[in-house]
């Protein structure tokens, strides 16, 4: 037996990209709005006015008038075992990854350890307002065990992957292109599609890939037609040229991953900073997206992402946290250095348009808006309930918004993750502050 229940607040979603309908054209916005959840889809979307009085006697009506709902937040690249290193200092990325990622990843051959940290990071995520995201593992099979089991508790529509890493890391930390074949078909074949779970193929960056294992990670994506390829791309600047290095037969460094048949509609490339024309074509041909992390890219001293750029190449970007390269679990606060980067290239980023990054764009890069991403009839009911009151400053700066894209641009910089009031995922609340 269905059972509908309604939350009446205001209520602003992405309907399209602003870049090709327009700013007013991009989103719903309703004043005093109302959702109505039937068990774990979208039954109805509209003003309070119309809707009240067509629900059927007893429907249960949460009424939150200091509120804004948005749809969930979906974070399409962070690595969830680099919680514990979040916020270590001072060097740029092959320094980094030797100096501080590859020790902590090393204790995920523990899967005790591995369910602790994935518990405390989904916590943490969903306690930020997101509600999907797409995940780094390590190395080790039972990371991504651990992290889907985490997942299935709360049946959060979640990503991830093993990664694949075969060379140029400790050996503690290496498999062999066999192994990493075998293991991630194991997973897939365990995990993938499994409730609201996908595999994510993952080697980790081309230069810890040999050929060998770059061609059966692009045999698998062939194998499997819907799983997805997750990997980082052009991120800094020595990596492009180690890149380079690695692989002279290679044009560029997308051109490594494209000659081991690793671009798709499902394959999303973190950071994409230093990229060519060419590149930038490559990847809206074969359908491929780019995860823009802007904390992490400011944090590292990677570079600017340059969104004009993507853009006047149509392809297809979402927004990403990085964490434990980015600094803060919050899409609210990445938004914030987003805004700022775009800033730094004399350009600006409209409101409507983060909110699109952080929800149907990322929804749209991971090919999942048929189910998540707005708040459209028949959708998912990942939505989170942003607080108008959550901080003294939050309450004082809001009173004196004009309108919505205001509203939303003051939660893009100076919210957190107190003003995410309640996140709910598949119509049941996941967390409540």
């Amino acid at each position: 037996m269905s059972h509908l229940k309604a939350w009446r607040s205001a209520i602003v979603h992405c309907i399209a990209d602003p870049k090709d309908v327009g700013i007013s054209a991009a989103y719903e916005y309703f004043e005093d709005g109302l959702l109505v959840i039937e068990d774990d889809k979208i039954y109805a979307l509209g003003h309070a006015k119309d809707l009240l009085s067509s629900l059927p006697q007893g429907t249960v009506v949460e009424h939150h008038p200091d509120a804004i709902i948005t749809p969930g937040f979906i974070d399409t690249h962070i690595h969830y075992p680099q919680t514990d290193m979040i916020g270590s200092y001072g060097e740029q990325l092959l320094t980094w990854l030797n100096t501080y990622t590859f020790p902590e990843e090393s204790k995920f051959s523990d899967k005790a350890h591995a369910k602790e940290v994935a518990e405390r990071f989904l916590s943490e995520l969903l306690r930020n307002g997101t509600t999907t995201a797409l995940v780094f593992g390590t190395v080790h099979k039972v990371s991504v065990d651990a992290f889907f089991e985490a997942c299935e508790v709360h049946n959060l529509r979640m990503i991830c992957g093993k990664v694949m890493m075969d060379r140029n890391a400790p050996d503690y930390l290496t498999d062999t292109p066999e192994s990493s074949y075998q293991e991630s078909k194991e997973l897939i074949d365990t995990w993938h599609n499994k409730g609201r779970l996908h595999y994510a193929i993952t080697p980790r960056f081309a230069p810890t890939s040999s050929d060998e294992q770059l061609q059966l990670a692009g045999k698998l994506l062939g194998e499997y037609k819907d799983v997805y390829m997750h990997t980082h791309l052009s991120e800094n600047k020595d990596e492009c040229a180690w890149v380079q290095d690695l692989f002279p037969q290679s044009t560029n460094y997308l051109d490594v991953y494209d000659q081991h048949k690793l671009l798709s509609e499902r394959s999303v490339f973190a950071h994409g900073i230093h990229l060519c024309d060419s590149e930038y074509h490559r990847l809206h041909e074969t359908g491929s997206a780019i995860s823009f992390c802007p904390t992490s890219n400011l944090f590292i001293g990677s570079g600017l992402f340059k969104l004009s750029k993507a853009e006047e190449h149509k392809v297809n970007v979402g927004l990403g946290t990085d964490v434990g390269g980015g600094t803060s679990f919050s899409m609210l606060q990445t938004l914030n250095e987003a805004y700022k980067v775009i800033q730094l290239q004399n350009e600006n980023l409209n409101p409507i348009k983060s909110l699109y990054l952080s929800t149907l764009g990322g929804a749209r890069a991971l090919r999942l808006e048929d189910k998540i991403g707005n708040l459209a009839v028949g959708s998912e009911a990942d939505f989170i309930l942003l607080d108008k009151k959550a901080t003294p400053l939050l309450k004082s700066r809001l009173a004196l918004s004009k309108n919505i894209e205001e509203s939303l641009f003051v939660f893009m910089t100076i919210g957190d993750d107190r003003a995410i009031q309640a996140t709910y995922s598949a119509g049941k609340c996941v967390h409540q502050r």
